[in-house]
Protein backbone atom coordinates (compact mmCIF):
# COMPACT_ATOMS: atom_id res chain seq x y z
CA UNK A 1 0.00 0.00 0.00
CA UNK A 2 1.14 3.54 -1.06
CA UNK A 3 2.36 6.69 1.27
CA UNK A 4 0.24 9.68 0.43
CA UNK A 5 2.43 12.79 0.34
CA UNK A 6 0.73 16.47 -0.03
CA UNK A 7 2.81 19.71 -0.87
CA UNK A 8 5.26 16.88 -2.97
CA UNK A 9 6.11 19.21 -5.43
CA UNK A 10 7.38 21.45 -3.00
CA UNK A 11 10.81 21.78 -1.07
CA UNK A 12 10.37 19.88 2.08
CA UNK A 13 7.52 17.69 0.22
CA UNK A 14 9.62 16.52 -2.78
CA UNK A 15 12.53 15.48 0.06
CA UNK A 16 9.94 13.56 2.09
CA UNK A 17 9.57 11.93 -1.54
CA UNK A 18 12.41 11.41 -2.25
CA UNK A 19 13.34 9.91 1.56
CA UNK A 20 10.74 7.26 0.92
CA UNK A 21 11.51 6.41 -2.19
CA UNK A 22 15.22 5.35 -0.83
CA UNK A 23 13.78 3.22 1.70
CA UNK A 24 11.95 1.44 -1.36
CA UNK A 25 8.35 2.84 -0.16
CA UNK A 26 5.53 3.58 -2.81
CA UNK A 27 4.38 6.69 -3.03
CA UNK A 28 1.56 8.65 -4.35
CA UNK A 29 1.52 12.46 -4.26
CA UNK A 30 -1.31 15.03 -4.48
CA UNK A 31 -0.09 17.63 -7.20
CA UNK A 32 -2.72 20.35 -8.43
CA UNK A 33 -3.49 20.64 -11.58
CA UNK A 34 -0.51 23.32 -13.83
CA UNK A 35 2.03 22.44 -10.79
CA UNK A 36 5.15 23.18 -11.10
CA UNK A 37 6.25 19.56 -11.14
CA UNK A 38 10.06 20.32 -11.68
CA UNK A 39 11.11 18.42 -8.22
CA UNK A 40 9.62 15.60 -8.80
CA UNK A 41 10.82 15.15 -12.22
CA UNK A 42 12.83 11.28 -13.13
CA UNK A 43 10.78 9.97 -9.57
CA UNK A 44 8.80 6.89 -9.12
CA UNK A 45 6.16 8.21 -8.20
CA UNK A 46 1.89 8.11 -8.70
CA UNK A 47 0.52 11.41 -9.32
CA UNK A 48 -3.22 12.19 -8.23
CA UNK A 49 -4.66 15.61 -9.29
CA UNK A 50 -6.72 17.40 -6.36
CA UNK A 51 -6.49 20.71 -4.22
CA UNK A 52 -6.89 20.79 -0.86
CA UNK A 53 -9.98 23.04 -1.09
CA UNK A 54 -11.67 20.09 -2.54
CA UNK A 55 -12.86 17.48 -0.11
CA UNK A 56 -13.60 14.86 -3.11
CA UNK A 57 -10.03 15.14 -4.35
CA UNK A 58 -8.43 14.68 -1.50
CA UNK A 59 -10.98 11.32 -0.33
CA UNK A 60 -9.67 9.72 -3.75
CA UNK A 61 -6.27 10.84 -3.18
CA UNK A 62 -6.12 8.68 0.39
CA UNK A 63 -7.97 6.38 -0.75
CA UNK A 64 -5.94 2.66 -0.49
CA UNK A 65 -2.93 4.52 1.16
CA UNK A 66 -1.45 3.31 4.42
CA UNK A 67 0.05 6.35 5.34
CA UNK A 68 -0.06 10.02 5.05
CA UNK A 69 2.73 12.76 4.86
CA UNK A 70 0.46 16.38 4.81
CA UNK A 71 2.62 19.00 3.89
CA UNK A 72 0.80 21.04 1.45
CA UNK A 73 -0.21 24.53 2.45
CA UNK A 74 -0.18 28.07 1.37
CA UNK A 75 3.24 29.70 2.67
CA UNK A 76 3.37 33.30 2.43
CA UNK A 77 4.18 35.60 4.86
CA UNK A 78 1.76 38.45 3.58
CA UNK A 79 -1.08 37.69 1.61
CA UNK A 80 -3.58 40.07 -0.02
CA UNK A 81 -6.56 38.10 1.39
CA UNK A 82 -6.19 36.00 4.50
CA UNK A 83 -9.07 34.10 3.32
CA UNK A 84 -8.24 31.92 1.30
CA UNK A 85 -4.82 30.96 2.98
CA UNK A 86 -7.01 29.87 5.94
CA UNK A 87 -9.26 27.82 3.91
CA UNK A 88 -6.37 25.87 2.13
CA UNK A 89 -4.30 25.37 5.19
CA UNK A 90 -6.97 24.80 8.03
CA UNK A 91 -9.95 24.12 5.81
CA UNK A 92 -8.10 21.61 3.85
CA UNK A 93 -5.70 19.93 6.58
CA UNK A 94 -9.22 19.25 8.60
CA UNK A 95 -11.14 18.11 5.38
CA UNK A 96 -7.93 15.64 4.48
CA UNK A 97 -7.83 14.40 8.27
CA UNK A 98 -11.49 13.40 7.84
CA UNK A 99 -10.67 11.56 4.55
CA UNK A 100 -7.62 9.71 6.08
CA UNK A 101 -9.96 8.59 9.21
CA UNK A 102 -12.85 7.37 6.93
CA UNK A 103 -10.20 5.43 4.84
CA UNK A 104 -8.49 3.57 7.81
CA UNK A 105 -5.10 4.76 6.93
CA UNK A 106 -2.46 3.49 9.91
CA UNK A 107 -0.89 6.71 10.54
CA UNK A 108 -0.63 10.57 9.11
CA UNK A 109 2.56 12.60 10.08
CA UNK A 110 0.99 16.27 9.80
CA UNK A 111 3.97 18.85 8.59
CA UNK A 112 3.24 21.79 10.96
CA UNK A 113 5.25 24.91 11.90
CA UNK A 114 7.67 26.44 14.63
CA UNK A 115 5.69 29.33 14.05
CA UNK A 116 2.79 27.52 15.77
CA UNK A 117 4.73 27.49 18.75
CA UNK A 118 5.23 29.68 21.49
CA UNK A 119 8.69 31.82 22.14
CA UNK A 120 10.73 32.36 25.70
CA UNK A 121 10.62 35.72 26.88
CA UNK A 122 14.42 35.58 27.67
CA UNK A 123 15.39 34.51 23.81
CA UNK A 124 16.39 30.89 25.33
CA UNK A 125 15.22 27.95 23.06
CA UNK A 126 11.30 27.15 23.21
CA UNK A 127 10.13 23.72 23.04
CA UNK A 128 6.99 21.49 23.00
CA UNK A 129 5.84 22.59 26.12
CA UNK A 130 6.39 26.38 25.80
CA UNK A 131 2.70 28.41 26.40
CA UNK A 132 1.18 29.69 23.15
CA UNK A 133 -1.90 31.43 22.20
CA UNK A 134 -3.39 32.71 18.71
CA UNK A 135 -2.98 36.32 20.61
CA UNK A 136 0.49 36.20 20.42
CA UNK A 137 1.43 33.94 17.24
CA UNK A 138 2.29 37.24 14.70
CA UNK A 139 0.29 37.33 10.79
CA UNK A 140 -2.01 35.11 9.05
CA UNK A 141 0.34 32.41 8.00
CA UNK A 142 1.20 31.70 11.68
CA UNK A 143 -2.45 31.79 12.98
CA UNK A 144 -3.47 29.31 10.11
CA UNK A 145 -0.47 27.09 11.21
CA UNK A 146 -1.77 27.20 14.71
CA UNK A 147 -5.07 27.04 14.09
CA UNK A 148 -4.82 23.61 11.60
CA UNK A 149 -2.32 22.33 13.99
CA UNK A 150 -5.57 22.76 16.96
CA UNK A 151 -7.81 20.87 14.20
CA UNK A 152 -5.48 17.58 14.37
CA UNK A 153 -5.43 17.43 18.04
CA UNK A 154 -8.90 18.28 18.15
CA UNK A 155 -9.24 15.27 16.05
CA UNK A 156 -6.93 13.12 18.03
CA UNK A 157 -9.48 13.40 20.92
CA UNK A 158 -12.39 13.22 19.37
CA UNK A 159 -11.97 10.76 16.70
CA UNK A 160 -8.50 9.06 17.66
CA UNK A 161 -7.12 10.47 14.42
CA UNK A 162 -3.91 8.43 14.38
CA UNK A 163 -1.67 11.76 13.92
CA UNK A 164 1.74 12.64 14.84
CA UNK A 165 2.84 16.50 14.64
CA UNK A 166 6.01 17.69 13.39
CA UNK A 167 6.91 21.49 13.91
CA UNK A 168 9.84 22.22 11.65
CA UNK A 169 12.25 25.26 11.44
CA UNK A 170 13.60 27.38 8.83
CA UNK A 171 14.59 24.49 6.14
CA UNK A 172 17.28 25.49 4.09
CA UNK A 173 19.20 22.93 1.20
CA UNK A 174 19.02 21.81 -2.43
CA UNK A 175 15.51 22.14 -4.50
CA UNK A 176 14.21 25.30 -3.04
CA UNK A 177 12.30 26.18 -6.38
CA UNK A 178 10.56 29.38 -4.81
CA UNK A 179 12.41 30.38 -3.13
CA UNK A 180 11.32 30.20 0.31
CA UNK A 181 11.87 33.74 2.23
CA UNK A 182 14.68 31.64 3.94
CA UNK A 183 16.12 30.41 0.78
CA UNK A 184 15.50 33.70 -0.94
CA UNK A 185 17.62 35.56 2.05
CA UNK A 186 20.21 33.48 1.21
CA UNK A 187 19.84 33.98 -2.86
CA UNK A 188 19.85 37.40 -2.53
CA UNK A 189 23.37 37.42 0.36
CA UNK A 190 25.00 35.50 -1.80
CA UNK A 191 24.06 37.56 -4.71
CA UNK A 192 25.47 40.40 -3.27
CA UNK A 193 21.88 42.10 -2.91
CA UNK A 194 21.86 42.70 0.87
CA UNK A 195 23.39 45.48 1.86
CA UNK A 196 21.65 45.72 5.15
CA UNK A 197 19.46 43.66 7.15
CA UNK A 198 17.48 43.43 10.59
CA UNK A 199 18.98 41.66 13.08
CA UNK A 200 16.90 38.09 14.70
CA UNK A 201 17.40 35.00 15.43
CA UNK A 202 16.06 31.57 13.45
CA UNK A 203 16.68 28.05 13.68
CA UNK A 204 18.41 26.86 10.36
CA UNK A 205 17.98 23.09 9.46
CA UNK A 206 18.83 21.01 6.25
CA UNK A 207 15.05 19.77 4.47
CA UNK A 208 16.57 16.82 3.97
CA UNK A 209 17.34 16.12 8.08
CA UNK A 210 13.49 17.62 7.85
CA UNK A 211 12.69 14.82 5.68
CA UNK A 212 14.08 12.24 7.75
CA UNK A 213 12.40 13.43 10.80
CA UNK A 214 8.76 12.74 9.36
CA UNK A 215 10.23 9.29 8.57
CA UNK A 216 11.13 9.02 12.26
CA UNK A 217 7.76 10.83 13.17
CA UNK A 218 6.04 8.09 11.42
CA UNK A 219 7.63 5.27 12.75
CA UNK A 220 8.83 5.87 16.45
CA UNK A 221 6.02 9.01 17.05
CA UNK A 222 3.03 9.16 20.03
CA UNK A 223 -0.13 9.91 18.26
CA UNK A 224 -1.14 13.04 19.44
CA UNK A 225 2.57 14.54 20.36
CA UNK A 226 4.10 17.36 18.89
CA UNK A 227 8.13 16.87 17.42
CA UNK A 228 10.36 19.70 16.76
CA UNK A 229 12.42 19.25 13.78
CA UNK A 230 15.03 21.92 13.80
CA UNK A 231 18.83 22.08 13.34
CA UNK A 232 21.40 25.27 14.66
CA UNK A 233 20.01 28.13 16.58
CA UNK A 234 22.07 30.92 14.73
CA UNK A 235 21.82 35.26 14.52
CA UNK A 236 20.71 36.12 11.31
CA UNK A 237 24.62 37.93 11.08
CA UNK A 238 25.64 34.66 11.86
CA UNK A 239 24.01 33.28 8.97
CA UNK A 240 25.32 35.79 6.41
CA UNK A 241 28.69 35.13 7.84
CA UNK A 242 28.01 31.43 6.80
CA UNK A 243 26.88 32.53 3.27
CA UNK A 244 30.01 34.55 2.96
CA UNK A 245 32.39 32.27 3.69
CA UNK A 246 30.57 29.23 1.16
CA UNK A 247 30.85 32.36 -1.14
CA UNK A 248 34.32 33.67 -0.59
CA UNK A 249 33.93 36.83 -0.41
CA UNK A 250 33.03 38.99 3.13
CA UNK A 251 30.17 41.54 2.36
CA UNK A 252 29.82 44.65 3.93
CA UNK A 253 26.05 44.87 5.21
CA UNK A 254 24.36 47.81 7.54
CA UNK A 255 22.22 46.24 10.59
CA UNK A 256 19.02 48.49 10.57
CA UNK A 257 16.78 49.09 13.54
CA UNK A 258 13.58 47.36 12.58
CA UNK A 259 11.46 50.50 13.54
CA UNK A 260 13.46 52.85 11.06
CA UNK A 261 11.82 50.56 8.22
CA UNK A 262 8.22 50.62 9.86
CA UNK A 263 7.23 53.68 7.23
CA UNK A 264 8.64 51.18 4.27
CA UNK A 265 6.80 48.23 5.46
CA UNK A 266 3.16 50.50 5.60
CA UNK A 267 3.70 51.78 1.62
CA UNK A 268 5.11 48.27 0.64
CA UNK A 269 2.06 46.81 1.62
CA UNK A 270 -0.13 49.79 0.69
CA UNK A 271 1.76 48.98 -3.38
CA UNK A 272 1.47 45.76 -3.29
CA UNK A 273 -2.46 45.43 -2.55
CA UNK A 274 -2.97 47.95 -5.72
CA UNK A 275 -0.71 46.14 -7.84
CA UNK A 276 -0.57 42.31 -6.29
CA UNK A 277 2.94 42.23 -6.06
CA UNK A 278 4.85 40.64 -3.11
CA UNK A 279 5.90 43.63 -0.39
CA UNK A 280 9.40 44.40 0.20
CA UNK A 281 8.94 43.98 3.81
CA UNK A 282 5.79 43.87 5.91
CA UNK A 283 5.11 44.94 9.21
CA UNK A 284 4.39 41.03 10.79
CA UNK A 285 8.31 40.85 9.35
CA UNK A 286 9.72 43.55 11.52
CA UNK A 287 7.16 42.55 14.05
CA UNK A 288 8.91 38.71 13.67
CA UNK A 289 12.25 39.71 14.05
CA UNK A 290 11.63 41.50 17.29
CA UNK A 291 12.14 37.97 18.66
CA UNK A 292 14.62 35.58 19.08
CA UNK A 293 13.10 32.68 17.32
CA UNK A 294 15.28 29.49 18.97
CA UNK A 295 13.85 25.88 19.47
CA UNK A 296 15.37 22.80 20.10
CA UNK A 297 14.70 19.67 18.89
CA UNK A 298 15.64 17.43 22.36
CA UNK A 299 12.39 15.98 22.53
CA UNK A 300 12.57 14.63 19.03
CA UNK A 301 16.31 13.51 19.49
CA UNK A 302 15.30 11.57 22.57
CA UNK A 303 12.64 9.61 21.68
CA UNK A 304 12.73 9.29 17.75
CA UNK A 305 16.92 9.24 17.40
CA UNK A 306 16.61 12.37 15.10
CA UNK A 307 20.58 13.99 14.46
CA UNK A 308 20.41 17.15 12.15
CA UNK A 309 23.71 18.25 10.58
CA UNK A 310 25.52 21.71 11.34
CA UNK A 311 23.70 24.88 9.51
CA UNK A 312 26.75 25.45 7.87
CA UNK A 313 25.71 21.94 5.56
CA UNK A 314 22.45 23.47 4.92
CA UNK A 315 24.08 26.57 3.58
CA UNK A 316 26.18 25.06 1.62
CA UNK A 317 24.30 22.15 0.17
CA UNK A 318 21.53 25.75 -0.55
CA UNK A 319 23.94 28.01 -2.78
CA UNK A 320 25.64 24.40 -4.71
CA UNK A 321 21.81 23.74 -5.25
CA UNK A 322 21.21 27.21 -6.53
CA UNK A 323 24.42 28.33 -8.55
CA UNK A 324 23.80 25.00 -10.32
CA UNK A 325 20.62 25.85 -11.22
CA UNK A 326 21.40 29.62 -12.44
CA UNK A 327 19.19 30.93 -9.36
CA UNK A 328 22.74 33.36 -8.40
CA UNK A 329 23.34 36.66 -10.02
Amino acid sequence: MPNLVTGATGFVGSAVVRALLARGEAVRVLVRRGSDRANLAGLDVAPVEGDLTDPASLARAVAGCTRVFHLAADYRIWVPNPASMLAANVGGTNSLMLAAAEAGVSRIVYCSSVAALGLTKDGSPADETTPVSEASVVGIYKKSKFRAEQAVLDLVRSRALPAVIVNPAAPVGPRDIKPTPTGKMIVDAASGRMPAYVETGLNIVHVDDVAAGHLLAADRGTIGERYIIGGQNLTLAQVLALVDAETGRTQRRVRLPGKLLWPLALASEAVARLTGMTPLVTRDHLRMARKMMYFSSAKAQRDLGYAPRPASEAVADAIAWFRANGRLG
